[in-house]
């Protein structure tokens, strides 16, 4: 085990971004900075402004997700390849046949084996002082078992139903929005719904702290506020 640790803490590095045009600020002390959430509520826009003023690394679990995939055990990680190779069809049978809470309870089960590769990379590593981590896969229920205190967790979530419709009708969500239908859309509002009640029950169970984005325009501040306190 301690191999795949060393071995995903490796690729992962190597796929850090901001780093060699924004050397890590000097702080004082080691800082860890997780910043969770729902999707479309704006953690990789929100954690790169931060990034480039804190000079900070950061990464996306969404790349350690797909760094997993290339070095992990297939059999040990089945909820992590579940929709590896998901085509449209397949994305659209999925949405249309399970609960926006059922939706949640299978991405969480794939967060779950993701989370194995965030923890490696921050207990194995050495090059960085202070970096930043954002992505789905960070959930309360499991940063509640981190013990290093030099470790910041916030999350963040969107309540604005008209904007998550707009950005997932014109982004999309499950992929491209030109990919799949728009039928079935309206179904990946209900997860983003669910999903942020999911995360504001476990944030408020472990005591996290969670920013609403509310009119984007005063939330990255509030984020800053978290990270700074």
């Amino acid at each position: 085990m301690r191999g795949w640790h060393n071995g995903t803490a490796f690729a992962c590095r190597a796929n850090f971004r901001g780093f060699d045009s924004h050397p890590a600020l000097d702080l004082k002390m080691k800082k860890i900075i997780l910043i969770g959430g729902s999707p479309v509520a704006g953690k990789s826009y929100a954690t790169r402004k931060i990034a480039e003023k804190l000079k900070l690394p950061w990464i996306s679990t969404d790349t350690i997700r797909e760094q997993m995939r290339e070095i992990v055990n297939k059999k040990d990680y089945p909820a992590l390849f579940l929709h590896k190779n998901a085509t449209p069809k397949m994305g659209v049978d999925f949405l249309n046949n399970n609960s926006a809470e059922e939706i949640v309870r299978v991405v969480n089960e794939e967060n779950v084996e993701v989370w194995r590769g965030v923890k490696a990379l921050i207990e194995t590593d050495y090059v960085w002082k202070s970096y930043i981590i954002e992505g789905v896969a960070i959930l309360p229920n499991l940063v509640s078992k981190l013990k290093d205190k030099s470790i910041v967790v916030v999350f963040i979530i969107d309540e604005d139903v008209k904007r998550i419709r707009e950005t997932i009708f014109s982004r999309g969500l499950w992929d491209d929005a030109k990919k799949y239908p728009d039928s079935v859309k309206e179904k990946e509002v209900e997860w983003v719904l669910a999903f942020n009640k999911y995360i504001k029950d476990e944030a408020k169970k472990y005591g996290f702290p969670v920013v609403s984005v509310g009119k984007r325009k005063d939330y990255i501040g509030e984020i800053e506020k978290v990270i700074e306190s």
